[in-house]
């Protein structure tokens, strides 16, 4: 693969508080590019270069997509679409530096293809279990607001809740925006949210309920815009990585403990025999299903919500953290704390049963000669 890129023409245009060129800079330094070199080189230039105009937004997955297309000249999606924003380049590089100019009367040079986003492979994004075309974009200032908000849109997961997907995405977006401006890291975020456990367990065990759920939603909503502002800023790093999932990890069950512990301590009490059953299916559900996960993981090589359309829409709903602390929010609005946590158990109950189904649906199908893919690489 390629090991050199060089920017044509000038990126003055500031998206995300950052100009363009700096931005694409640093998306190709991710993917492996480790020298970029001025347009006057080009003559002298052997092997392999990536031209990328300066002004161009190029969406992560078509970085690494056209390191790996020689002879590819990607195109313009969104409202300068067909217009040559890149090309990998293997030899006449000044003439293909005068294809991206667009200057007047000049041909496609023999050896390079016109190629869409979607005809690169890279509409099936894996770290995002999502399938959709990634944004090659040529942004101006009046479009900007849209560029924004599409780069932005594109660093959300295809499978997730139904709060993540369609509640936080505006404010969110207005939030991650502002952490840009002012500079915040997505650690700094993340260390937020962590303050937010820990203050919604201590409320939950106090009985009060509603400082809890308002940190504990607090909390969901960092939990989304540390990771838009890390892969927006692109800035993600692995210890934010890790100190990001393990709290996502950790924490609910010791929520469900302490709301347990505070119901005990008000006029809505359960009878310890019960507090301990529905402790125990809440607990040992919401380890069993992250238990399923990973088996499919391991014995199937795929993520079980995205092995058919069915699973991607039930991961919407199933028993996890904000399906669950909807059911809280509702029941302490009925003023019925305790049946809030009775539903959550309901609910993990059920929801195990089905990801058993799902577990046995995969091992049955496997056994039949099927090797399990996620819908979200099939066509349409």
């Amino acid at each position: 693969m390629p090991k050199t890129a060089c920017l044509i023409g000038h990126g003055d245009l500031v998206i995300w508080f950052e100009g363009s060129a700096e931005r694409l800079r640093r998306s190709f330094a991710a993917v492996g590019i480790t020298q970029f070199i001025d347009e006057q080189a080009l003559p002298d230039q052997r092997g392999p270069v990536i031209l990328v105009r300066a002004d161009a937004v190029i969406d992560g997955p078509l970085v690494k997509a056209l390191l790996e297309a020689p002879g590819s000249v990607l195109l313009a999606n969104g409202p300068h679409q067909g217009t040559p924003l890149a090309a990998h380049a293997t030899s006449d590089f000044p003439a293909a530096a005068a294809v991206l100019r667009e200057e007047p009367g000049v041909a496609m040079p023999t050896g390079l293809q016109p190629v869409r986003a979607a005809e690169l492979g890279a509409s099936y994004w894996k770290a995002l279990r999502k399938r959709e075309e990634p944004y090659a974009l040529l942004p101006s200032p009046h479009d900007l607001a849209q560029t924004e908000w599409r780069m932005f849109m594109g660093t959300y997961k295809g499978a997730t809740d139904f709060v993540t997907k369609w509640l936080w995405p505006r404010p969110a977006f207005y939030v991650t925006r502002l952490c840009a401006r002012l500079g915040i890291t997505p650690n700094q975020i993340t260390a937020l949210s962590l303050v937010s456990v820990i203050a919604a367990f201590y409320w939950f065990w106090q009985g009060s309920w509603w400082l809890g759920l308002l940190a504990g939603w607090l909390m969901t909503f960092l939990d989304t815009v540390d990771g838009k502002l890390a892969r927006i800023t692109l800035r993600s790093s692995k210890f934010g990585n890790f100190f990001d999932h393990s709290i996502d990890l950790i924490h609910p069950p010791f929520w469900y403990l302490a709301w347990g512990i505070g119901l005990q301590q008000g006029p809505l009490a359960l009878a310890p025999d019960d507090l301990a059953i529905v402790l125990t299916v809440i607990v040992g559900g919401y380890l069993l299903q992250r238990v399923i996960e990973g088996i499919s993981i391991w014995r199937f090589r795929l993520e079980i919500h995205i092995w058919r359309r069915v699973d991607t829409w039930f991961r919407l709903v199933t028993a996890r953290r904000n399906p669950n602390l909807v059911l809280l929010t509702l029941a302490t609005v009925a003023g019925w704390p305790d049946v809030g946590l009775a539903a959550v158990a309901v609910w993990t109950a059920v929801c195990l049963l089905l990801h058993g189904l799902q577990l046995v649906q995969a091992w049955w199908a496997t056994r039949n000669g099927q090797k399990l893919r996620s819908w979200m690489t099939e066509p349409d």
